[in-house]
């Protein structure tokens, strides 16, 4: 985040806080001035507005993204600016906090002061900022699948296709053959982990037919080879991966988190 992103920020939660009850972002950045009693223009990182119906009251947002908090010095000249320009209401929003004196000087000159910045392990009250979810893998593995022919054959060995392999049992029940697989992947679920299990699947005066090739082979039954693997895995979550922001209005002693969505709540008090 830079500055810039920073004043755009702080565009963003100001308009959607303001949706409810009428305020609108009038102006931000560069080009967002404001022609004072003086007749010298002001620069104004955020200008708001709203109205009651007769009136339309302004206010102007300044925006500190600096590694310092803010003194009495700043909120003067803010407080110089709102009154130049005629602007109803000046807030400042700062990434660092502020000053004692400068915090004492904006209550007497009803200035608002926010602190906004990113979310700290601090901010959680005392709680644990880490929440840890171990999970273990089991993964189902076939090392090996033996066909037990009712005859012996001179038919050259083919690859098993398995979209097109079935398996016809006596009572002319057809078996897709990757369902098969999928039986003796359920069987090995079963089973202890990391264990080499032998299953035989009996099939007599079954038929082991191939729909592309338009080959049958008479089958007494298929050996399978597998082991079910497993391997453990912990998956940490902060919380801070979800709430990115904290807004905290230091005189109406309201706070809001922002998470990297734009998503805005208001961090009730117990």
């Amino acid at each position: 985040m830079d500055w810039k992103s920073y004043e755009e920020i702080t565009r963003y939660i100001y308009e959607k806080l303001g949706e409810k009850s009428g305020v609108q972002v009038e102006c931000f950045g560069n080009n967002c001035k404001v022609l004072g009693k003086s007749n010298v223009e002001h620069q104004v990182d955020v200008l708001t507005k709203h109205s009651d119906g007769i009136h339309t009251y302004k206010t102007a947002i300044e925006c500190k993204y600096w590694e310092q908090k803010i003194n009495k010095d700043i909120v003067m000249k803010v407080s110089e600016i709102i009154e130049d320009a005629g602007i109803n209401k000046g807030v400042i929003v700062s990434k660092k906090g502020f000053t004692p004196d400068g915090i004492s000087f904006a209550k007497y000159k009803n200035i608002g002061l926010v602190e906004l910045r990113e979310m700290e392990e601090k901010d959680w009250d005392g709680r644990p900022p880490i929440f840890e979810i171990k999970s273990e893998l089991r993964r189902p593995e076939i090392l090996g699948i033996m066909v037990h022919n009712t005859f012996r054959t001179n038919l050259e060995r083919e690859k098993i296709e398995v979209d097109f392999v079935y398996i016809q049992t006596a009572d002319r029940q057809k078996i897709p053959y990757s369902d098969f697989l999928k039986n003796f992947k359920k069987d090995l679920h079963k089973e202890q982990p990391n264990l080499k299990i032998e299953k035989y699947y009996p099939f007599i005066g079954a038929d082991l037919i191939n729909s592309k090739t338009k080959t049958k082979i008479a089958i007494n039954g298929i050996l399978c080879t597998g082991v079910l693997k497993t391997s453990n895995s912990g998956i940490k979550f902060y919380p801070v991966d979800g709430v990115w922001l904290i807004m905290k209005s230091l005189f109406e002693e309201k706070t809001f988190t922002i998470s990297k969505q734009g998503l805005i709540n208001e961090k009730r008090k117990p």
